[in-house]
């Protein structure tokens, strides 16, 4: 129960401010608006378990919103071309491998720093997506948009696609060896190399995870649109980030949970529209989910302080 702290704490906040809106706007939770605000979240939330497992390995990747949106583009110009969904799917998320293994080469190979390496890759694609697309957005043909079902089911899909995909790399965190490393290279490489496990093998291995999960949540939002716009991935990464890291994945690597990244996300999610509901100017957003964020580091400090003259 102890180790799960922050993210019952973080759970607490949530549950309250639904609570709040339950008696102050219930609109709120009318079922489609709600249901369609969930879809919406459920490509981050794909990127932000790859981000977690980055972050728990104590690296970093802001370069992910570029990556999202070249595989965003990749998927829609092979579907326009007339590629069955599937392969688009393989497409997408070998796109986004492709762009994993780069990054995690230059970190975990020629041991550059990920925030260095990330920047620059996170400049060079989204460049690169503008000279080549020119802004100019890609028209999906029908049968795309929902998997070619009706929003009412095609929603449902995503939802049940992405909670599947949460739950079985949750699992795979805490019941397989993997997952396993990546906590020990998080909490101490040195230990861990010593116990046999290569520090480097791990850190590439959940920068290619972070990138074939980022493209999978390229084609999750695809079809959520009759248009891929170029820039669609634009602010995802501080998106992920943030989830992550409300949600108790320490920065400093070596802990957190992915059903703590959702209820992260979800609590940082439902702040735009409670403030709509509430009549609250719509500045006040970035404002209040700084101060989570700030609230979330600084309580991560504190713990970590109180561990460490424990």
């Amino acid at each position: 129960m102890r180790r799960h702290t922050r993210e019952l704490s973080v759970a607490g906040v949530l549950a309250l401010l639904l609570v709040a809106l339950a008696f102050l706007a219930p609109a709120f939770f009318s079922p489609q608006p709600l249901r369609s605000l969930l879809v919406r979240e459920m490509p981050a939330l794909i990127v932000a378990c790859g981000m977690a497992f980055v972050i728990i390995a104590r690296e970093i990747d802001i370069s992910v919103g570029s990556q999202f949106s070249v595989c965003s583009v990749v998927a829609g110009l092979l579907a326009a071309a007339g590629w069955p969904l599937p392969a688009v799917l393989l497409a997408a998320m070998g796109a986004g491998a492709l762009m994993g293994l780069a990054n995690g080469a230059l970190v975990a190979l020629a041991r550059l720093p990920s925030i260095v390496v990330t920047l620059a890759t996170l400049v060079i694609l989204r460049q690169g997506l503008n000279l080549v697309r020119q802004g100019e957005f890609v028209n999906l043909p029908d049968g795309v948009q929902w998997f070619g079902l009706s929003q009412n089911a095609g929603q449902w899909l995503v939802l049940a696609v992405a909670l599947a995909v949460l739950a079985g790399l949750a699992w795979v965190s805490r019941h397989l060896a993997a997952g396993r490393f990546v906590y020990a290279v998080g909490s101490d490489a040195a230990a861990a190399r010593l116990a046999g496990v290569s520090p480097a093998k791990v850190t590439l291995g959940v920068f290619v995870l972070l990138g074939t999960l980022t493209g999978f949540a390229a084609m999750l939002n695809l079809v959520q649109s009759p248009q891929v716009q170029p820039l669609v991935g634009s602010g995802l990464e501080l998106k992920v980030i943030a989830a992550a890291v409300v949600g108790g994945v320490a920065i400093s690597g070596g802990r957190g949970s992915l059903w703590g990244v959702l209820v992260g996300l979800l609590l940082l999610a439902t702040i735009p529209p409670a403030l709509t509901h509430l009549h609250i100017a719509a500045y006040w957003e970035k404002a209040i989910q700084g101060a989570i964020i700030l609230f979330a580091a600084a309580s991560e400090g504190l713990g970590r302080r109180k561990a460490n003259h424990g």
